[in-house]
């Protein structure tokens, strides 16, 4: 099950982090952070031109998308808008849904979307 979620940093509400907040949180340290990978859809629009992609910042990542400054595809179509993700805790999986979600058809794509997102809200705020 795909659980969409807001991204926020527990231990320094002033700043992005990209971690969800779990009982074991090790605090600032770096070594002992969990890394998240997300695969993510962006629409251009409601049934519109799909994009898929994988990242470890999805924020970041989006908001490269939404400026403009990522060339090609995305850019060229305009298609901006996050309309679904998933969250993994390794990038093994994360690689290999990625490839999966991109060979299956049309069809198949917009129903995950429209499972979750029916209304095709595009959720970048709610992570920000």
């Amino acid at each position: 099950m795909v659980t969409i979620r807001p991204l926020s940093c527990h231990h320094r509400p002033s700043i992005l982090c990209h971690h969800p907040a779990r009982p074991d949180d090790p605090g600032d340290d770096p070594r002992k952070m969990k890394k998240n990978y997300y695969v993510y859809i962006l629409a251009s629009k409601r049934n519109g031109t799909l994009y898929i992609g994988i990242t470890a910042d999805l924020v970041k990542r989006v908001w490269e998308h939404r400026s403009k400054f990522v060339e090609g595809f995305t850019n060229k179509y305009a298609v901006d808008k996050l309309v679904y993700y998933e969250i993994f805790e390794d990038p093994e999986n994360a690689i290999r849904r990625e490839k999966r979600l991109k060979k299956y058809n049309r069809k198949w794509k917009i129903d995950l979307v429209e499972q979750k997102n029916p209304d095709w809200r595009d959720l970048y705020q709610e992570l920000i």
